[in-house]
């Protein structure tokens, strides 16, 4: 839980004295964008590797 916490704070004061609005919610949506293709990615390699998937072609 304390990861999590300061991982928010973080994440708060990135962003914390930007002045353009649009700007500023560009990177918002794009960070967690990213955040969540790497959880994608993440949950895909998970399943392959637990359902036997042959990474090889050999």
């Amino acid at each position: 839980m304390g990861n999590l916490l300061l991982i928010k704070e973080i994440y708060i004061e990135a962003f914390k004295n930007w002045k353009s609005f649009i700007l500023e919610n560009y990177f918002k949506i794009f960070s967690w964008a990213c955040f969540a293709l790497i959880v994608l990615a993440a949950y895909a390699l998970i399943f392959r590797i637990s359902t036997g998937f042959s990474f090889s072609n050999l």
